[in-house]
Formats: structure tokens, C-alpha cells, sequence
């Protein structure tokens, strides 16, 4: 054989890699279908370990690879069956549905991205409360009652609702809970029925455009201007990062499916109590120890989350002004803060308590990343504590995908200056999106924008991720040290089988080592035995 024959051999044994899911897509669709890893490493004929390798981000390569990718594929299509069964069996409360593109998120079916005449706009029987500006509305957009045309939409400011000192009925009894079933969730909300006043609707949808690289431009502009001296960029670029973060908003929400409403009613909850003071939204911040280890030396490792704040961006963020609502009742379509009771949290030896640091008992605001969170746990997958007692809820109708787009610039921006070794781009990228959330409440630096709702849920968002890595290290056999804020997990044990390692979003990098405890010497380990 010829080496020229030998290598078109080599090329037509060549075969390309069966493409595979995102790792957190891999574990999603295989909890969707309640399979553990022990099951799917049985029908692999691999290890459960090597299987959550693979749903950390490890690729399976060879025959195993176009097993497990079968899988999958099998997997997305049971689930989109499922998905289509639900959306034709009358009755259907609930619809699962498919994830899209980050890309194609906020596109409509026509992949315009502008609202027009298809599926997704329907003209409702009856006029509903617009979800942006409370007022009546003749159609619905995906599923939310809306004014297709902006010149009828403005943002009225419902009456507040007398405050409530208390879960309790004012007789001091507790309403019965067949009472309470008798209500339904849409007669409990309370909706303005008359507006107390109009302020402007915000940031508007805009005509869809090839996005242009404001990150970059900004960057190249800056260098320019300071004649290549980076620590003069960046310095000017982070002052710089609040208004370019709006401006990278208003240039990403070109063609969304919503306005951005920027400057909506705010319940009185949300507002500081003084001009100094905090408003009365608990964020769930964890500030957790483990208060005992085993006996001897450990090596323990600081981790630190890349990103926190740029991944919370991906969160249920209400859409319009806040609606005020009673009852024991969660609506996974809407999002807000809620007035809840926690349960009792019986494993702050092993795992920090989900709502965080708090010492007095009783009912406090929370946001929906916590809500959720609770809900999560309390559920049959996990079986950690109780529900939640859900006293009264503002809430508007939600979407998880309203930041998304920003996000992914943002994301791909940092990706792209992390791989080129671009410190000025990288600290520009952080200051933009850390002060857009710092500087979205009652802030004198950003007047463009005033949701201290969504900073709330944003944070919280930021802390109910880095609980699920706390609990995720914890199931993988690591013992979980220290939770602190929005970044910082300790852990004793081979963490790099469980965390994939690096400076992207979805990775961690070390931030210390230490070590804790003492060696037992064996003599005195034996001292007392007869």
C-alpha cells in the first residue's frame, strides 16, 4: 500500500463525533424522565460516577459516546412527545416547554422578531389586565395579556393594598383550609381598578438589527483615546460600565417580545424604610459553617464561582408592574416576592439552611429564586424539608429569557477576552454587569432603570445557585466546609470530579487552600484503652 493509499484509508475510517447536549441539558433531561445515574450507567454499561463526569462536562468518546448520545436523543424525543400530549389534552394547566436558543429566545415564530399576526398572538373573549400596564387589553402574547400597539399602553399604579402586620385573621384565628381551597387564584389577586397615576412605559421594543459589538467598539475606543494605556482604559471603561450596560440592554431587547418596563409602581415593601436604611426583602444570603469535622488533619479548598451575577441574570423576572395576591397558591408562570413561613431546617450540620443566615422566626419577604428553591427541596426528588406557608404574593407574569440575551453578550464578551488574554475587556465585562444589578434600586448612578424587585431576585438567584453547588458537592461524596455569598464554597475531598476547572461561567478555580484540624499522634490515640 502507498502512503497516498494509506491515507485516503485512514480518511474513509475517519468518522466525525455524534454530536452531544450541553452537560447541564444531559443531567436535565435525564432527571425530566426521573432516571438516576445508576440506571443509565446500567443501560451504558459504565459507572454512575463516570456518568455524572459526563453531566459535569467530561465528553464520553468512542462506541460509549454514540450509546449515551442515543440516549439523549431518545430522551428529548420522549419529553417532546409529552410536551405535544399536554398541549392537546383539554384541561391542560400546565405545558412543558422546549428549550430554545439563547440566540432565538425572544423571537417569534416568523423569525422576525417583531409581533405579528401568528400563534403567538390570540384575541382574547374578554378584555384582561394588560401585564405591563394593568389596563384592559383585547390580545394576549404568549399567553400574557398585552396591547399590541404601545401608544395604548401606559402603567397605572394600583392602590396598595392595606398592609398586612400579620398572616393571622384579625380574630386571631386562622381562616379554614376549606376556605380557603373554596378561592381561586385569579378572584384572589387584587387588580386596580382604577389607575392613581401614569408614569412612562420605559424601554421599548425596538425593530430587530444585526447586533453590533458595543463591548468591542467600546474597548477599541478607549485604548485609542489613552494612546494604549490599559490601566487608563479600564479605568475609563469601568466608570463608563453603567450606561454602556443599558445601552447593551436597549441594543439586545431589539425585537423581544416585551418592553422593559424600567420605571413600574413599586409596592411599599420594596421601598426603603429611610434614606440610609434597607427595604423589607429577605435575599436568602448564606453566611455558613460547618460547626463540626471529623477528627484529624484536612485539606480543605476555597473554590470560587466564576460569574455568579452574570449566571443569575438567567431567572423568572416579572415582566410588568407588580399585582398584589392572597392565598397558599404558587404560579410557576408569574414571578415576584412573596410573604412566606419557612419550615424547619433540620441539616445545617451537613448543608447551609436555604433562606440563609436568619435568627428570628416567623414570616418574612422573600423573592421567587427562594420560593422556588424552598419548593425544590420540599418536593419528592429531594425530600429536605417542608413546603413553605405562602401567605400573600406581588407578583407579575413572568419570563425566564428577558435578560438572556444580555447575558449571552455579556458571556460570550468575557469568553472571548479570557481565551485572548484581554484583562481590559475582562474587567470592563465585570463592572457592567456587577454594577447593572448593584445599581437597578434606588440608586443615584442608574436613573434609567428602577426595578428593585428584579436586583432582589437577581441576588437571590445568585445565592439559590450557589446552594445547589453546595448540595451537588455534597451528593458527590465531598464534604461541604464553608457557603459564603454569592461565590465562595469549601470543600474537603477530589472536587475536580465533581466541578469542572477554569475561569469560564460554568467553571471554578481555586481561590485558597488551607488546611484544618490536627494529626492524631497513634500513641495518643490509644491512650485509655485497657
Amino acid at each position: 500500500m502507498t502512503d497516498f493509499e494509506a491515507i485516503d484509508a485512514l480518511l474513509a475510517g475517519a468518522r466525525q463525533e455524534v454530536p452531544l447536549p450541553p452537560a447541564d441539558v444531559r443531567r436535565e433531561l435525564r432527571e425530566s424522565l426521573n432516571l438516576s445515574r445508576s440506571q443509565v450507567a446500567q443501560a451504558l454499561g459504565v459507572s454512575p460516577s463516570t456518568v455524572g463526569g459526563w453531566e459535569a462536562g467530561r465528553d464520553p468518546s468512542g462506541a460509549v459516546r454514540e450509546k449515551y448520545a442515543y440516549f439523549l436523543e431518545g430522551a428529548q424525543a420522549k419529553l417532546a412527545a409529552r410536551t405535544e400530549e399536554a398541549a392537546g389534552t383539554p384541561g391542560a394547566e400546565y405545558v412543558v416547554e422546549p428549550e430554545t436558543d439563547a440566540d432565538d429566545a425572544d423571537q417569534t415564530p416568523d423569525g422576525t422578531g417583531e409581533t405579528g399576526e401568528s400563534d403567538e398572538v390570540e384575541a382574547l373573549s374578554a378584555p384582561r389586565p394588560c401585564v405591563l400596564c394593568g389596563m384592559p387589553a383585547r390580545h394576549q402574547v404568549a399567553g400574557f395579556p398585552q396591547h399590541l400597539d404601545p401608544a395604548d399602553c401606559g402603567t397605572p399604579a394600583p392602590a396598595e393594598p392595606d398592609p398586612v402586620a400579620s398572616p393571622v385573621a384579625p380574630s386571631g384565628r386562622e381562616e379554614p383550609a376549606s376556605a380557603k381551597s373554596r378561592k381561586p387564584p385569579s378572584a384572589q389577586r387584587d387588580r386596580a381598578a382604577e389607575p392613581v397615576r401614569v408614569v412612562p412605559v420605559g424601554r421599548r421594543m425596538q425593530t430587530a438589527s444585526q447586533d453590533p459589538d458595543l463591548i468591542g467598539a467600546a474597548v477599541a475606543a478607549a485604548l485609542e483615546k489613552h494612546s494604549g494605556d490599559l490601566e487608563a482604559a479600564t479605568a475609563a471603561l469601568v466608570k463608563r460600565a453603567i450606561p454602556d450596560a443599558m445601552a447593551l440592554l436597549d441594543e439586545t431587547r431589539k425585537g423581544g417580545r416585551y418592553d422593559v418596563v424600567a420605571h413600574p409602581w413599586i409596592p411599599e415593601v420594596l421601598r426603603k424604610q429611610s434614606a440610609r436604611g434597607a427595604d423589607r426583602i429577605w435575599e436568602a444570603r448564606p453566611k455558613w459553617a460547618r460547626t463540626e469535622l471529623p477528627s484529624g488533619a484536612h485539606e480543605v479548598t476555597a473554590l470560587d464561582i466564576n460569574g455568579a451575577y452574570l449566571s443569575a441574570l438567567k431567572t423568572h423576572l416579572p415582566i410588568g408592574q407588580l399585582e398584589h395576591s392572597t392565598g397558599f397558591d404558587h404560579d410557576r408562570r408569574r414571578a415576584g416576592v412573596h410573604l412566606i413561613t419557612p419550615s424547619e431546617w433540620d441539616h445545617d450540620a451537613q448543608l447551609p439552611n436555604p433562606i440563609g443566615n436568619r435568627d428570628e422566626p416567623g414570616p418574612l419577604w422573600v423573592t421567587e429564586p427562594t420560593l422556588r428553591l424552598l419548593l425544590r427541596l420540599s418536593g419528592p426528588k429531594y425530600g429536605l424539608c417542608d413546603p413553605p406557608e405562602i401567605h400573600e404574593s406581588f407578583t407579575s407574569g413572568a419570563t425566564e429569557s428577558l435578560l438572556e440575551k444580555f447575558r449571552v453578550a455579556l458571556k460570550d464578551a468575557r469568553d472571548r477576552a479570557i481565551a485572548e488574554d484581554d484583562e481590559v475587556t475582562l474587567e470592563y465585562v465585570k463592572a457592567m454587569y456587577s454594577k447593572f444589578v448593584s445599581t437597578m434600586g434606588e440608586s443615584n448612578y442608574n436613573r434609567e432603570l428602577y426595578r428593585p424587585d428584579w436586583m432582589h431576585l437577581i441576588r437571590s438567584q445568585a445565592f439559590a445557585n450557589l446552594w445547589m453547588k453546595a448540595y451537588k458537592a455534597h451528593e458527590e461524596g465531598l464534604m461541604v466546609v464553608r457557603a459564603m455569598g454569592t461565590d465562595e464554597l469549601h470543600v474537603i475531598g477530589d472536587w475536580r470530579r465533581v466541578f469542572p476547572e477554569g475561569r469560564g461561567v460554568s467553571e471554578v478555580k481555586v481561590k485558597e487552600m488551607y488546611t484544618v484540624g490536627e494529626d492524631v499522634d497513634p500513641a495518643d490515640a490509644g491512650e485509655g484503652d485497657d
